[in-house]
């Protein structure tokens, strides 16, 4: 750094702050300190910074999936959020099984991560790893974690709520959900059928086994597929309420090959609000959780949790709104 500052014709701590990007240097001085940075060779060493500050300036994310359009998206914002505040982040997929997510735990450890964002699927909310792991996390997802750890959550049960009572507004009353096979617990798909079940009952619609459309995972594929067996089942519907816009992206398929018309004849409405749902012919209607505020949010606690370990955990549902597309209207 010396040889950087005596090249550039600075003092060391400007030098410190081109490298670290801190604000109060000047365009031109920011650019003679790089030339000088590229013409010594200079290399921060990350190793000794690390030992230096107890920190690597990392955070991990540990999703089920990074395929699907839903995590890329949350990936990309957490991203943003976490440069905001001067940090990198490693990407993990766990695969949405307990030996992936007990995985992304160890090597949060061993890589020294500052801290992890995790959305946990298969993991135990009591498993002592979650609070073993000697650095701060941060649970995505729908498991209960009480006060154990701090928990960023979607608007399962209210946005499905609201996504069925407007089906019903719309003069829907045979309306199905297309879901994931049901399972004890607390999880993603018991919380967002107990939202459908909840805005039947309020508009005194019947919840008629067979409009139960249960999947094996939550694919377009699988999505198409639970569009074909109900066409070909002759069960009456005229609502259909997805548990994902990528799986409402299938059943829009299936229903369009089985010739059935979105929304003249069922209309359709997922959960997510991807990028991709308002170029879909018709634009799919869905619960939009506020995707950048859950970024920021788990950031913000990861970083606060880094500063205050023994800080009280907190438990935070995101903000919704329905976008209303083509698909209901």
């Amino acid at each position: 750094m010396e040889d950087v500052a005596r090249l550039a014709g600075v003092s060391k701590m400007t030098v410190s702050n081109v490298v670290n990007n801190r604000d109060g240097v000047s365009d031109q001085v920011r650019r003679r300190v790089l030339a000088a940075i590229q013409e010594s060779g200079y290399r921060v060493n990350l190793s000794a910074r690390s030992l230096k500050s107890g920190r690597t300036g990392v955070l991990g994310l540990a999703v089920p999936e990074i395929d699907l359009p839903y995590f890329s998206h949350l990936a990309s914002l957490v991203i943003d959020a976490a440069m905001s505040r001067g940090y990198h982040v490693a990407l993990e997929r766990t695969g949405a099984v307990e030996a992936g997510e007990a995985d992304a735990l160890a090597h949060s450890r061993i890589l020294q991560f500052d801290g992890l964002i995790m959305s946990a699927v298969a993991l135990d909310v009591l498993d002592d790893r979650l609070t073993e792991a000697g650095h701060p996390i941060v649970m995505l997802g729908e498991q209960d974690f009480g006060d154990r750890l701090d928990h960023v959550a979607m608007p399962n049960e209210e946005g499905v709520r609201a996504a069925t009572l407007h089906l019903a507004d719309q003069g829907c009353r045979r309306i199905g959900i297309v879901s994931g096979a049901p399972r004890d617990g607390v999880n993603v798909i018991t919380r967002r059928y107990h939202g459908y079940l909840a805005a039947l009952a309020e508009r005194g619609l019947d919840a008629d086994p067979p409009l139960l459309l249960p999947l094996d995972d939550m694919t377009m594929e699988a999505g198409r597929d639970a569009a074909y067996r109900l066409v070909d089942s002759g069960v009456e519907v005229d609502g259909l309420v997805a548990v994902t816009d990528t799986v409402a992206t299938g059943v829009l398929r299936g229903l369009a090959d089985r010739g059935l018309r979105v929304p003249q004849d069922v209309r359709l409405i997922g959960f997510d609000d991807v990028p991709q749902s308002r170029f879909l012919v018709p634009s799919l209607s869905s619960v939009a959780p506020d995707h950048r505020w859950m970024a920021e949010k788990a950031v913000e606690l990861v970083v606060q949790r880094i500063n205050a370990p023994l800080r009280p955990a907190g438990q935070y549902v995101a903000p919704f709104e329905l976008m209303i597309r083509e698909s209901t209207r």
